[in-house]
């Protein structure tokens, strides 16, 4: 449940730039120039023949979106990414950065990034002239090629585009000065990828600024004669819905994407387990390690969400995100944690979430489904009785078959076992005293040769709650306290 990266870290790639520092080093080293487009095409295409991963970090788009995607980008496309909220949209195009050259040269100083052998802006073609070979050249990090920018109703033509900067004008140039433009958001990516979230927010008047972006390359500022040709993709992202409830993206604007991709929300459960395993904060490190996540919790939690994103009392039309899931893993682990503060567990061991921490999180999570009208008022309700489901699915998937008797032998003669969220491991484990047959239950939920009471007492838990809703044993609640008896 801890992320795992085996990246570099920023600084130790920044210590690789390049040594080039004028034109005539940059020429004179072989660099080929290439357009965006191009070196994209051409990176992905060698990431395909070597076998290696070309979207790091995507979980479930493998046989569905990201082919299309990868079309697109071949063919040279500006591409729309289509589906509703919390689907992944934006991690894939941040990844998408990572085609870029790990190091591409720009004019020194340039606002727009102009690459030293074909220089478009005024000023750069100015300076080329003025210095020929000795024109100074930086070095710019793939990292810093991406651009985003969240569309909302009050974003401007001089945001995105570019608009006359007063302080040049009162520098003593004037009007007529192409150099008087400060340029916006699109033009400063220049050279490398920019992503439009949510671009049907965008006021209708301000998509139309975009036509030529798409189309002919360029950009035009108020009234300038300029002609400024860019070399960049654009991607941009929107929900479906968004077409008819918040907005709509305007035909012309539609046309001049090359490729329009749907996304979704993870197809399987190992889907949605990878994604809950990779992207959940739960181990924190440091003198706070933060909580552990059982396997089986795990499952349940991803059931869980599967099952509220398939309900019919939940908007299918504003889907559950993904979000759902990993805010779920969280809180489970954070209320293992708050346990283990507050009734002084073991600190030579990291707590352990259990069954006791899930029925909490159904309150915090409320907010992130949008309901039928007609179920408004139940939303509690429903959220906990889908969480009974998932728990129950997962008791049958994992524990279905086993042998439970010496659990359940505790219950003879009216035997009872106290739980709750603020009995401490050890505590539920004197409470049961010694189970036969403990070691294969854990086994089962992944817990093999693991000898903590907290994993322990996490299965012990997990049964006696699998049990309970397979109706072999009954259970009174309380104030977060759960009593289980014959």
């Amino acid at each position: 449940m801890q992320r795992n990266s085996q990246q570099p870290s920023a600084s130790a790639r920044r210590n690789r730039v390049p040594a080039a520092a004028t034109l005539g080093e940059l020429r004179a080293s072989g660099h080929a120039y290439r357009s965006v487009k191009q070196e994209i095409r051409e990176n992905l295409l060698a990431r395909m023949r070597a076998g290696q991963d070309r979207f790091p970090g995507i979980v479930g788009f493998g046989q569905t979106v990201l082919p299309h995607v990868e079309r697109a980008l071949v063919a040279g496309h500006d591409l729309i990414l289509l589906g509703e909220r919390g689907q992944g949209k934006t991690r894939l195009v941040r990844t998408m950065a990572g085609l870029l050259d790990e190091w591409s040269p720009a004019i020194a100083g340039c606002e727009i990034n102009d690459h030293p052998y074909a220089p478009v802006c005024t000023r750069c073609q100015r300076l080329a002239a003025k210095f020929g070979d000795d024109l100074p050249v930086t070095w710019r990090h793939a990292s810093d090629r991406y651009g985003e920018k969240l569309a909302t109703p009050d974003t401007s033509v001089g945001d995105l585009i570019g608009d006359i900067d007063p302080v040049k004008v009162a520098e003593g140039r004037t009007l007529g000065d192409p150099e008087t433009i400060h340029f916006g958001l699109v033009p400063r990516t220049n050279r490398g990828i920019f992503c439009l979230n949510e671009l049907p927010d965008l006021a209708e008047r301000i998509q139309v600024a975009l036509l030529n972006v798409l189309e002919e390359r360029d950009i035009g500022v108020r009234g300038y004669s300029l002609r400024l040709p860019l070399d960049i993709v654009l991607v941009a992202s929107a929900n479906p819905e968004d077409y008819t409830n918040r907005g709509r993206i305007i035909t012309p604007l539609k046309d001049r994407f090359g490729a329009e991709v749907r996304t979704h929300y993870p197809l399987s459960l190992e889907d949605e387990l990878a994604l809950v395993g990779q992207e959940a904060e739960v181990a924190w490190g440091g003198t706070d390690p933060g909580a552990e996540l059982p396997e089986h919790l795990v499952e349940v939690i991803a059931r869980f969400t599967r099952l509220v994103r398939e309900s019919p009392a939940a908007d299918a039309r504003s889907g559950v995100s993904a979000r759902f899931a990993i805010a779920a893993a969280e809180s489970a682990a954070a209320a293992a944690v708050r346990r283990s503060a507050l009734v002084a567990e073991a600190h030579d061991e990291p707590p352990v979430a259990r069954v006791c921490d899930l029925p909490a999180i159904v309150a915090v999570l409320r907010g992130k489904v949008e309901f039928e009208v007609s179920e408004e008022g139940r939303e509690e309700e429903i959220l906990s009785h889908l969480l009974r489901r998932a728990i129950a699915d997962t008791f049958r998937a994992r524990l279905g078959g086993a042998d439970l008797s010496g659990l359940l032998a505790k219950f003879t003669e009216g035997g009872t076992i106290e739980s709750g969220e603020l009995v401490p491991a050890t505590e539920l484990l004197r409470r049961t005293g010694e189970v036969p047959g403990l070691a294969k239950v854990m086994a089962r939920l992944g817990m093999e040769g693991r000898e903590s009471f907290g994993e322990a007492a996490a299965a012990i838990e997990f049964a006696l709650e699998g049990l309970y809703l397979m109706r072999r044993l009954s259970k009174d609640t309380s104030d977060g306290t759960s009593v289980y008896r014959t």
